[in-house]
C-alpha cells in the first residue's frame, strides 16, 4: 500500500508516495480538478474556528494577520500550487504535441523530396510495389534459375506475369516463397508514384495547418502557465510579508495557546518558503537517477535553505532506547558543522554530503534540514525506515520521544493517525519542526508525491515513532 495524502486543511497536495533506498518514488496521475467535499469543507471551518478560539484576547490587527497567513498556508497557496503545476503540465504537453507534429511534417517533406527524385530517375508511372515483390520472389528461391522457378510455380514466363498471379492467389504453400505472397498482398494496395506524390502533398498541407495551430496553442498554454506562476509567487510574497509582520509582533502574545497558534502558522509559511527556494535553486543536491535504491553520488552539491525562525523549546526526551541526552540544549538545534564526519562523540556517516540522495526525496529533505539545524546526519542512511537502525549503529541517540530537529522514522507499513500508511517496503522519514502542547508534532518532509518540497503536516500519535536525535 502506498500513502495517499489529500489536499485537506493545509495538508500537502500529493499522490501515492513512498521512500525507496533513500528515494521517495511516485506514480503521479494526471492533474484533475478537485472538488472540495463536505467533510473537507467542515474540517476547514472547524480548524478556522479552533484557530480563532486560540487567538481570544489578541488584538484584532495581529489576529487578522495570523488568520490571513493561515488561510494563505492552508488554502490559497496550495490551490495556486496545484493550478500552476497543472498549467505547466498542460504547457509541456502542448509543446510536445507541437514538436511531434513538426517532426511528422518534416518527415513528410522528406518523403516528398525522395519520391520526386525517384520520379526524375524512372518516371511517375513506375510500379514500385511490383518491383519490390519481384525482387523478394527472386531472392527467396536461393540459387534457382528465375525462369525455371516461374514456370514451375505459376506457369508464368515473365516476371510481371508472375507478380500479377502472386497477387491474386496463394500460389505456394508455406515455404520461402510465401514471403513474396505476403509482400505482394500488402504492397498491392500501394499507389503509383503520381498518386502517392499527391497524397503526400495533401498530408503536408494538413500537417502544416496542424503545426501552426498547435504552435499557437503551445504558446497560449505557456502564457497561461506563466500567469499562474506569477499569481502563485504573488501569494507567496504576501505570505512572506505577513510572516515577517507576525514575527515582529509575537511579543504581544500573552497566552500559551495564542503563541502556539502563531508559531505553527509561521512555521508552515516558512516551510512553503523553503519549497519556493528549492524550486528556484540551482544548487540542490540532485541526482537524476530515480531508481528504487539509494544511488551513489555524481556530484557533491548541497541545497541550503534560508535559516528558519528559532524553534520553540521541546520536551527533553527520555532516554529509554539508547544513550543519554545530557549536555544537549533541546531549545536550540545542534552545533555540528555542515558535512561533519564526526560529531557528538560518534561517526556521523557523512562522507559525501547530500549528493547520495536523489532530488525531492524524503531522505534528501531529512539530510538537508538536519544539516541546516547543525545536527549530525549521514550520507547513506538507507531507506526511510532504515534511518533509526543505521543511526544506532553509528552511535546516535534514538528513542520514541520527539524534539525539534529529530528525524522522525516511519516503519514499513506503519499506520499514521489512521489516514495513511507508510510504504510496506521502504517506510518514510521526516523532520520534527515543532512539538505542540497537545503532544502532536508538526513535521516537514520530502517526497515526489507531494506538491511541494518540502511539504508539511501535523502528526498526532507522536509516541508511536522512532526519533533520531544526535
Amino acid at each position: 500500500m502506498t500513502r495517499q495524502v489529500r489536499p485537506i486543511v493545509g495538508l500537502m497536495l500529493a499522490s501515492a508516495m513512498f521512500c525507496a533506498g533513500g528515494v521517495a518514488v511516485v506514480a503521479a496521475p494526471a492533474p484533475q480538478a478537485h472538488a472540495v467535499s463536505m467533510s473537507e469543507y467542515q474540517a476547514k471551518v472547524s480548524n478556522h474556528a479552533k484557530l480563532k478560539s486560540q487567538l481570544a484576547g489578541v488584538s484584532s490587527d495581529l489576529a487578522d494577520t495570523i488568520l490571513q497567513l493561515a488561510d494563505l498556508n492552508d488554502n490559497q497557496i496550495p490551490a495556486a500550487v496545484e493550478a500552476a503545476e497543472s498549467a505547466q503540465q498542460a504547457a509541456e504537453q502542448a509543446q510536445s504535441l507541437a514538436e511531434a507534429t513538426t517532426q511528422r511534417l518534416q518527415a513528410a517533406q522528406q518523403d516528398k523530396a525522395n519520391l520526386e527524385e525517384q520520379i526524375k530517375q524512372t518516371g511517375s508511372d513506375y510500379d514500385d510495389a511490383k518491383a519490390a515483390v519481384a525482387q523478394l520472389a527472386r531472392e527467396s528461391f536461393h540459387g534457382s534459375s528465375t525462369s525455371d522457378v516461374l514456370d514451375f510455380v505459376t506457369d508464368s514466363t515473365t516476371a510481371d506475369d508472375f507478380v500479377n498471379k502472386m497477387q491474386s492467389q496463394a500460389a505456394v504453400t508455406r515455404s520461402e516463397s510465401n514471403a513474396a505472397t505476403d509482400a505482394a498482398n500488402e504492397l498491392n494496395t500501394s499507389m503509383n508514384r503520381k498518386d502517392r506524390l499527391g497524397a503526400i502533398e495533401q498530408k503536408i498541407t494538413q500537417l502544416k495547418e496542424q503545426a501552426d495551430q498547435q504552435a499557437a496553442s503551445a504558446q497560449q498554454a505557456a502564457s497561461e502557465a506563466s500567469t499562474k506562476q506569477t499569481a502563485l509567487q504573488k501569494l507567496r510574497d504576501e505570505g512572506t510579508v505577513k510572516r515577517e509582520k507576525l514575527e515582529s509582533q509575537k511579543s504581544q502574545l500573552t497566552t500559551q495557546s495564542a503563541k502556539e497558534a502563531a508559531d505553527i502558522v509561521a512555521m508552515k509559511s516558512q516551510i512553503d518558503s523553503w519549497n519556493n527556494q528549492y524550486n528556484n535553486s540551482n544548487n540542490a543536491a540532485v541526482n537524476p537517477n530515480n531508481n528504487q535504491q539509494q544511488s551513489r553520488p555524481n556530484n557533491n552539491t548541497n541545497y541550503n535553505p534560508a535559516p528558519a525562525p528559532a524553534p520553540a523549546p521541546a520536551p527533553t526526551p527520555n532516554n529509554n532506547n539508547s544513550g543519554g541526552a545530557s549536555g544537549m540544549n533541546y531549545a536550540v538545534p545542534g552545533n555540528c558543522p555542515a558535512g561533519s564526519g564526526y560529531c557528538y562523540g560518534h561517526n556521523t556517516g557523512n562522507t559525501v554530503g547530500g549528493a547520495a540522495y536523489p532530488s525531492r526525496q524524503c531522505t534528501l529533505w531529512a539530510y538537508l534540514r538536519r544539516s541546516q539545524l547543525s545536527l549530525p546526519v549521514g550520507s547513506y542512511m538507507g531507506n526511510g525506515a532504515d534511518w533509526a537502525n543505521t543511526a544506532r549503529g553509528l552511535g546516535y541517540l534514538v528513542n520514541n520521544t520527539p524534539h525539534v530537529g529529530a528525524a522522525m522514522v516511519f516503519a514499513r507499513g506503519q499506520s499514521v493517525g489512521g489516514h495513511w500508511t507508510a510504504d510496506w517496503q521502504y517506510g518514510h522519514v521526516a523532520v520534527v519542526e515543532r512539538v505542540n502542547a497537545d503532544g502532536s508534532v508538526l513535521i516537514s518532509e520530502g517526497g515526489t508525491g507531494f506538491a511541494t518540497f518540502p511539504a508539511w503536516e501535523t502528526i498526532s500519535n507522536a509516541g508511536a515513532y522512532q526519533y533520531v536525535h544526535y
